[in-house]
């Protein structure tokens, strides 16, 4: 009798996704989707419209009251989210949900005081039964890292970690070595949000920051248009779009679901292109 075969783990998977875009002469695409915002099941069916539109991976938005990277967009849509009710329990039903549908990984961005106060252990192991490839923990410190960094290890998560304009290069080396799945370049200091142009010294910085790890570097925070991933793809491994996403969700509220998901659909394939 032959053995069934052996599933990928979360982490084999997200490695396979990037292997996967390189092999079509593709950059990565990770948009970014608050959980719970307008609602759960909206959260479910706008990530399948983010799966459909050839997104590599994608980001899913925990919601906490009192964000520290995250510009107005994003912050306003964590509110919303919060005011109708919607807890850690929702975000991993979303997951979970989202996960049986779709075949990009979902990665869970999350304050690490959640972690914290759920416990290591099982909000690992909670993450890992929801579908989760991994976390992306803007506020977790490298020097406290190493408790959530081994049982996302042993679990077989990713465990993405960032770096900044104003992080010091000793600093950003060593971030850059420890970071498992992708490494998150943020593109400018401050917080989230649309911007209009790249910042200078950006593509300098993803190059000598290739050559301190063997993940992928994409970069985030302010890129919102195709032109920009066009740019920004011509020399990281991926890119992340998050607040134009999450506007375009929230100014889609008031229409049809149909019509929500179809405008997510086509944002995110145009995005999709510009990463060929």
């Amino acid at each position: 009798m032959t053995a069934a075969p052996h599933a990928p783990s979360p982490i084999a998977r997200l490695g396979a996704s990037f292997a996967a875009a390189r092999a079509a002469g593709r950059k990565a695409l990770a948009p970014f989707v608050t959980a719970g915002d307008p609602d759960v099941a909206t959260s479910v069916a706008v990530l399948e419209a983010v799966g459909r539109a050839g997104a590599t991976l994608c980001e899913l938005g925990v919601p906490y009251s009192d964000p520290i990277a995250d510009g107005p967009v994003i912050q306003a849509s964590y509110t919303r989210a919060l005011g109708s009710g919607v807890t850690l329990e929702h975000v991993f039903a979303i997951a979970k949900q989202a996960s049986a549908k779709v075949t990009m990984p979902i990665l869970a961005m999350a304050s690490y005081s959640l972690v914290f106060r759920r416990g290591i252990d099982r909000f690992v192991a909670d993450a890992k039964a929801a579908g989760l490839a991994g976390f992306v923990v803007p506020d977790l410190p490298l020097e406290e890292s190493d408790d959530l960094d081994a049982a996302c290890r042993a679990a077989e998560l990713a465990l993405v970690r960032l770096v900044t304009p104003t992080t010091p290069p000793e600093r950003a080396e060593a971030i850059a070595r420890k970071s498992t799945g992708f490494l998150y370049c943020v593109s400018v200091a401050g917080v989230t949000g649309a911007r209009t142009e790249l910042p200078p010294g950006l593509l300098d910085r993803i190059a000598w920051l290739r050559t301190k790890t063997d993940v992928p570097i994409l970069v985030g925070f302010g890129i919102s248009s195709p032109e920009q991933v066009r740019a920004v793809a011509a020399v990281a491994d991926g890119v992340i779009v998050g607040s134009a996403l999450v506007r375009l969700v929230a100014e889609s509220a008031s229409a049809e679901r149909n019509e929500t998901l179809a405008n997510v659909e086509r944002f995110v394939t145009d995005l999709a292109a510009a990463c060929g």
